[in-house]
């Protein structure tokens, strides 16, 4: 148990300098996109990682044998800070069973016809089972915001736009907190990537041939835009980080520290779960011992 807590304050420490624990004197400027704070090098996360990694793993087939609680790690980024690679990194020692990756593009004819959380809560993770959104219900605080039209897409009556973001962030709160009251832990991670970083990355799409397929002139034309996302993501997460479910500003330049703190901070939920695997009655342990004699007969 000692080991188990030393573990714990271990991670909540490393993670207190990306968790916006006080939104209100939170400014996104004030946040470097290329700290690698705490930990010295690439080779030094990558060991750290696969430790995590391995410690996923364990935690993750006790919260599928417990069926009791379910975990959401939304991932927030603009394009190039490393969603999918960050996804593939942390699956790397998780069951694909037990993880549910959904990526939330823009909303189809079904789903506009619907209230904007509807498609979020259908594709909700199961008790048992970590759920990774690749985008989420933050777009309707976030791209809507930045491009009106897709919000006039949408059909609201004319009351519904008035005071429309401070009462969609109410509404995101309340429904976080009652998912979380229902034992759905929710990580929100924001990858907090520099302009000039993702110059470079849009460039190598172009460059590298392996990489062409990544490439999409829409990126190009949303980086016009940079100014109005970063306004938006830092009055979002400013209404949006709270103490049941908080946010993490994580540094993106660096790829590899991005993906190590992603995997601390879902590590983290799922120690404080702390699930464990069922205990059987004696009446079942009975019958396992009946079943063990016919096996060894058979």
């Amino acid at each position: 148990m000692a080991s188990d807590q030393s573990e714990e304050e271990t991670i909540d420490r490393f993670l207190d300098q990306f968790r916006i624990d006080d939104p209100k004197s939170f400014r996104l400027a004030d946040r470097d996109p290329g700290s690698t704070d705490g930990v010295r090098n690439k080779k030094a996360a990558a060991e750290r990682l696969e430790q995590g990694v391995a410690r996923l793993s364990d935690l993750q087939t006790r919260l599928a044998a417990q069926q009791t609680y379910g975990v959401i790690l939304v991932l927030q980024a603009l394009d190039a800070a490393g969603k999918d690679g960050a996804i593939r990194h942390v699956m790397t020692g998780l069951n694909p069973q037990g993880v549910r990756v959904v990526s939330f593009k823009s909303p189809s004819t079904e789903e506009l016809a619907h209230h904007y959380l509807w498609r979020i809560d259908r594709d909700l993770p199961r008790r048992g089972e970590i759920g990774i959104f690749n985008r989420s219900h933050y777009e309707e605080v976030l791209a809507v915001r930045v491009h009106p039209e897709f919000l006039d897409a949408q059909h609201l009556p004319p009351s519904a736009t008035k005071g429309i973001w401070t009462r969609r962030f109410r509404e995101i709160n309340d429904w976080e907190r009652g998912l979380v009251a229902s034992g759905f832990p929710i990580v929100k991670v924001f990858l907090h990537m520099s302009k000039d970083e993702q110059r470079r990355r849009l460039l190598s799409r172009i460059d590298e041939p392996a990489k062409n397929w990544k490439f999409s002139a829409l990126d190009v034309k949303e980086r016009q835009s940079w100014d109005e996302y970063q306004d938006v993501y830092e009055d979002a997460i400013r209404n949006t980080s709270t103490k049941t479910a908080p946010w993490y500003v994580v540094p993106a330049d660096a790829k590899w520290f991005a993906r190590l703190v992603i995997a601390e901070a879902l590590a983290a939920a799922l120690i404080d779960i702390d699930p464990q695997f069922p205990t059987l009655s004696d009446e079942a342990r009975d019958a396992l011992a009946e079943q063990r004699v016919q096996l060894e007969q058979s």
